[in-house]
């Protein structure tokens, strides 16, 4: 329960803190699609492929059928409900 609230308050904090100093993510990088024997980042998992910020470094989740990068939280809700969706049928 304590973790839980630990985690809960350190991503509340982080949010805060890129909101007021942080990037804006406006520059990001070709997209990224490495090969199954090689260790895929976090960002890779969602869809297989990646983009990073020029700027910070940090990775996103990249979807080549829309061609856009999955930034937000709600955005890789609907992605991953989509895809539940689609291997259902």
């Amino acid at each position: 329960m304590m973790a839980k609230l630990v985690d809960l308050l350190s991503v509340w904090v982080t949010t805060l803190l890129d909101v007021l100093f942080g990037c804006r993510h406006a520059r990001f990088s070709f997209p990224v699609s490495p090969r199954r024997t090689v260790r895929r980042p976090q960002a890779g998992i969602l869809t297989g492929t990646y983009v990073a910020c020029l700027d910070c470094g940090k990775e996103f989740p990249y979807d080549w059928q829309e061609m856009k990068v999955i930034t937000s939280p709600s955005e890789r809700r609907e992605y991953v409900a989509a895809l539940a969706a689609k291997h259902a049928a």
